[in-house]
């Protein structure tokens, strides 16, 4: 196992594009980092400088503290899964299991050593004489993984490794691999642009956007306490909702979309002060159909959509401009069009500065 540390990496291409801005962090020896945000951000670059696929441009990148700026890939001690799985489709699923323990000469006792426990973790006993072809798309994946982890590596580099299964798949091979790093302890950073695979599978999450890091920190506490309006719209689903105006002193709301009653202004967040230019946002599930006994604030919007899911409905609203979701327990509704008066609690409201768009403490 092994720490990785960035200290102030730097990506540029030939072209002035920048793709990583001073990125600074440390993956803890054991963690399981993962590594968010939309396409482009720089999240892949930051994994390829680690496997020593792309070159730094200033800043020093160490792994298990030796700085590893000009080290060749090979000489790093890392193993990385591909979006694509990258499988030899001439080899049996042993023979791809293999193939990198024979480039460095092990023996083969110790290489069918391997192969056994790897197959035994994944559950590839039974396809250990099948070429890819003959796999499913999560088998291929879990070959994928069993060639990284029969290297028993400082590092593992996850590149998107779920974003060509379907729904259910991804969920269990989510599921397989946050299993595996707490039967391995080893050192994993991942990489996704699913927010919902960020947050089931990390430990610490770094958002990035154009090369840029946003936040680091837990998933619930970025949840809970997104630095910006960014991190705020891009962690959860259905994403939060989002008003911009002013509060005034007598406790309403003037955003572009009307007036709304926030209620007792003491509770909102600290530092709205009346009249101050802000946005606010709500997640959908802080906006409820009936009040509570502590419940004031409201909201009057359209009602256009509604999604239901069995256990809960999706409520897609439209309050002047603005379109809101709501995520309730199942109910009698009226028709689209109507017009439905929702509650929340305005301590659960998240208040940011409009213009910096970045979080009021």
């Amino acid at each position: 196992m092994a720490s990785v540390r960035f200290d102030k990496v730097h990506k540029r291409y030939d072209n002035g594009h920048v793709a990583v801005h001073a990125a600074d962090f440390e993956v803890a020896d054991g963690e399981l980092l993962v590594l968010v945000g939309p396409s482009g951000c720089g999240k892949s670059t930051l994994l390829r400088m680690i496997a020593g696929l792309e070159s730094i441009t200033s800043g020093t990148l160490s792994i298990d503290g030796r700085v590893v700026n000009d080290v060749a890939p090979k000489h790093r001690d890392i193993a990385m899964v591909f979006q694509n799985y990258a499988l030899y489709p001439h080899m049996t699923v042993a023979e791809n299991l293999a193939f990198g323990l024979k480039l460095r000469n092990m023996p083969k006792a110790q290489i069918q050593a391997r192969i056994a426990q790897a197959s035994q973790m994944l559950g590839l006993d039974a396809m250990l004489q099948r070429q890819p072809k003959e796999l499913s798309g999560g088998q291929r994946q879990r070959v994928a993984l069993g060639r990284a982890l029969v290297r028993e590596p400082k590092v593992f580099l996850l590149d998107e490794p779920l974003s060509n299964l379907d729904a259910k798949l991804r969920l269990t091979m989510r599921t397989e691999i946050a299993r595996l790093h707490r039967t391995l302890g080893t050192t994993m950073i991942y990489v996704t642009h699913d927010q919902i695979e960020a947050m089931t599978l990390g430990q610490r999450i770094v958002v990035l956007r154009d090369g840029q890091i946003q936040q680091i920190d837990t998933p619930m506490a970025l949840y809970e306490r997104p630095a910006n309006v960014f991190v705020a719209g891009f962690l959860g689903s259905p994403a939060m909702n989002f008003l911009r105006g002013r509060v005034g002193a007598d406790g309403v709301f003037d955003s572009d979309a009307g007036t709304i009653a926030l209620g007792d202004v003491a509770r909102l967040p600290a530092g709205v002060a009346p009249g101050r230019e802000l946005v606010l946002g709500l997640r959908p599930e802080h906006l409820q159909l009936e009040s509570g006994a502590d419940t004031r604030a409201r909201i009057d919007a359209v009602l256009e959509t509604v999604e239901p899911l069995g256990n809960e409905m999706f409520l897609n609203l439209r309050l002047g401009g603005n379109e809101l979701v709501a995520r309730v327990p199942p109910a009698t509704l009226p028709e689209p069009g109507a017009a439905l008066r929702l509650f929340f609690d305005p301590a659960r409201l998240h208040a940011f500065d409009a213009a910096t768009e970045t979080r009021i403490a």
